[in-house]
């Protein structure tokens, strides 16, 4: 229901609308303009329901006086000049002006400023507009980013909003539903709800400016930024007190992404091929085509191995093919191992043959500032519809095909988890935890250059794939956004996806003309559409890989009531903080169970949440609380902290936390436990043993367990689980 509601309140502008719109942008055009002036501003903002004080333009200082005393005073008047884009600063803005004498005064006044400012200035008159008084003060704009297209922002507004850079974004065009979460997801969001006993603002008058200005850019592409602000938004009403809009009319945006049937299509092929080439086999040890030809053979791939050479009759006991056209039967993958500058001509022979992809393990294109070389790959790729993954790669394994396409080591521990990454570093990363931490992976995949297949072609393959069942991303950057937050909002309603978004810090930003611009750091930009997007964002390359090997390992709570049971008082504090830091909230106690919690601890122990059972306790002190937390159906989660003592030794407490576990799963009991084990080095092999149980445990953190607890609400809420 809500959501037909939501559709029904998305703006719907009529043609009349558009018409006026595009009117006063083509004459901007035709002055050769970047930006509007106030009255265009305001036109434009009417056309689309966007409310704005009532205006009038003055061409003299009567005019000036005259206006003002029919919309009645104060009024605030302003420089109407396209050469004049920071009003307050050329002196152009005078506000609170009280009668007709101050206003004729204040109009001759802005004019000589003006000219001081700027003498070439062309002026068009003075703006006299009602002066609102009182409520927030906040800012609703839109940017145009490379990789997501239009956003559009909202935040405290004023003249801090540089300042305290309070904003959050969400791709254009947002619904009602987007709007809303958008006045929640500010830093001050409890402005917006009065306090000292102040007003409430008017959401609803506020979610539709922010769903309008949404719609408004994606209506028109060539509108690249949009500040209203300040904002004044009241109990009753909100209205854009300043308009201030730039253009681009060669701003182009992205094509339309290929449909998910053509791009299933292809990665089916390539990630599962009945036959693959290898161009630049070869017999020698220690060359890329000999690590390859070997990990394909060893690595037991059961279909069809065409080396490809220009002179070897056969290479490791395979007939050698002078080029793929020369192979009898049908090739899905051809992986590369071959120097940058042959490429381009083995791709062709490639497109002639019909192979679906191209494996391009070579370095020695954009990354090594040869953009030519690539460029020339990708025209080849688009012409005969071959899908290139790299160039400068590692490869890609995908073991339920037991297919390791790569020069790195070979990998064999089967699972659910598909990973990627854009470095080979990191890649090597993923193999040796993933090894280490006996977590079986479906799919390990280097993504390089991305001058083809990215993040969102994964996405799309993993989606139907039956042997994953959650996916983690490293990534730089993304290449086409728009296209990555479509197929992620689509695929973690069914599997985690959980990405690590590398270069955190704000230099993506270009210099903008606007404060929302000036706002966009890009990982805010990320943070937010990531988040729009269902993704469970990771921190750090460790924090990646505990939440690809955590989050399977949990079943779905139930709700939101998360308690802890724990033989440290010091632990029990540090997971309450890491409770709150990750999102999550601590149960509130209800008497009678905190009463049932008594029966099992000393005297001395705190029940409460955490419930503290102290150190001294034997185990069955562990097995009744823990038994009782699974077994009460307001509890939906348990985080445990162990304490390392002789009364309760660390495998002791293990074995005894996976027979509950089994016991109450017998009973049809299934809740998301997770532990964090303080001791001395045998609680490492603790620690182990309860996560091949299905208990992802820590020793020596507090943070790490309740990390991978949060990750998995995360997921849950964002799928619409919980």
């Amino acid at each position: 229901m809500a959501h037909s509601q939501d559709a029904a309140r998305k703006l719907d502008v009529g043609q009349q609308a558009k018409a006026e719109v595009r009117k006063i942008l083509d004459a901007v055009k035709a002055d050769k303009r970047t930006s509007l002036t106030a009255p265009e501003g305001k036109l434009v903002c009417d056309a689309y329901g966007i409310p704005v004080p009532k205006e009038g333009v003055a061409k003299s200082a009567a005019d000036a006086a005259k206006i003002a005393t029919g919309m009645g005073f104060p009024v605030v008047m302003k420089i109407v000049s396209p050469d004049i884009l920071h009003k307050t600063e050329a002196g152009g803005v005078i506000v609170g002006v009280k009668n007709a004498a101050d206003a004729e005064k204040a109009y001759e006044t802005i004019l000589a400023n003006a000219k001081k400012y700027k003498a070439d200035a062309k002026i068009e008159g003075i703006q006299v507009q009602q002066m609102l008084l009182g409520g927030t003060e906040v800012i609703v704009g839109s940017i145009t980013d490379g990789s997501f297209g239009k956003l559009v922002a909202f935040g405290l507004g004023g003249v801090l909003v540089e300042v305290l850079k309070d904003v959050t974004f969400r791709l254009a065009p947002a619904t009602n539903a987007d709007a809303l979460s958008m006045l929640d997801g500010i830093q001050a969001h409890e402005m917006l709800q009065g306090v000292r006993g102040g007003d409430p603002v008017n959401r609803e008058a506020l979610a539709d400016i922010i769903v309008n200005v949404s719609q408004l850019v994606s209506d028109f592409p060539e509108i690249i930024e949009l500040d209203l602000n300040p904002v004044f938004a009241t109990k009753k009403d909100a209205i854009a007190a300043d308009v201030r809009i730039v253009v681009d009319f060669d701003y182009k945006p992205r094509p339309a992404p290929r449909s998910n049937e053509e791009i299933v299509t292809a990665m089916n092929r390539i990630m599962m091929p009945k036959a693959v080439a290898v161009i630049g086999a070869s017999a020698e040890d220690g060359k890329i085509g000999n690590s390859v030809m070997k990990n394909l053979i060893n690595g037991g791939y059961k279909g069809d191995i065409y080396p490809i050479h220009p002179k070897a009759d056969e290479i490791m006991g395979r007939k050698a093919y002078k080029s793929v056209k020369d192979v009898p039967g049908v090739i899905d993958t051809a992986v590369f191992a071959i120097p940058a500058k042959f490429v381009a001509g083995a791709l062709i022979e490639c497109g002639e043959k019909k192979i679906p992809g191209a494996v391009l393990i070579p370095s020695g294109f954009a990354e090594a500032n040869e953009p030519a070389l690539q460029e020339e790959i990708v025209a080849i790729g688009n012409k005969y519809n071959v899908r290139l993954m790299g160039p400068n790669i590692y490869g890609f394994y995908y073991t339920p095909a037991n297919l390791c396409a790569t020069f790195c080591t070979a990998y064999d521990v089967k699972g659910s988890t598909a990973l990627s990454s854009q470095s080979g570093g990191i890649g090597m990363a993923i193999i040796g935890f993933s090894r280490s931490a006996k977590m079986g992976v479906s799919a390990i995949v280097g993504l390089g250059n991305k001058s083809d297949i990215d993040e969102d072609d994964l996405l799309a393959f993993f989606e139907q794939d039956k042997n994953t069942n959650i996916i983690a991303m490293h990534c730089e950057d993304l290449k086409d956004g728009r296209a990555f937050a479509d197929a992620a909002k689509r695929v973690s309603k069914k599997k985690p996806v959980v990405v690590l978004k590398a270069g955190r810090t704000s230099a993506g930003a270009k210099a903008a003309a606007s404060h929302t611009g000036a706002l966009a750091g890009n990982d805010k930009i990320y943070e937010d559409v990531l988040k729009q997007s269902g993704v469970i964002r990771a921190r750090s390359l460790r924090q990646l890989l505990e939440f690809a090997r955590g989050i399977p390992a949990l079943p779905t709570p139930k709700g939101e009531n998360v308690l802890i049971i724990t033989g440290a008082g010091g632990s029990g504090v540090l997971l309450s903080d890491s409770v709150v830091d990750n999102g999550m909230s601590l149960m509130k106690m209800p008497d009678d169970l905190d009463t049932a919690f008594r029966k099992f601890i000393p005297p001395f122990g705190a029940a409460g949440n955490p419930v503290d059972i102290t150190g001294g306790e034997p185990p069955i002190t562990y097995v009744n609380t823990v038994k009782l937390g699974l077994s009460d159906e307001r509890i939906h989660s348990l985080i445990l902290g162990y304490w390392h003592t002789i009364v309760t030794p660390p495998m002791v407490f293990a074995r005894n936390m996976v027979e509950v576990k089994k016991e109450m799963e017998a009973k049809g009991i299934s809740k998301p436990m997770v532990a964090s084990l303080a001791g001395d080095i045998e609680v490492e092999e603790a620690a182990e043993y309860l996560y091949q149980n299905g208990i992802p445990a820590y020793a020596y953190s507090t943070e790490l367990p309740v990390e991978v607890l949060g990750a998995k609400y995360k997921w849950a809420r964002g799928a619409g689980l919980l």
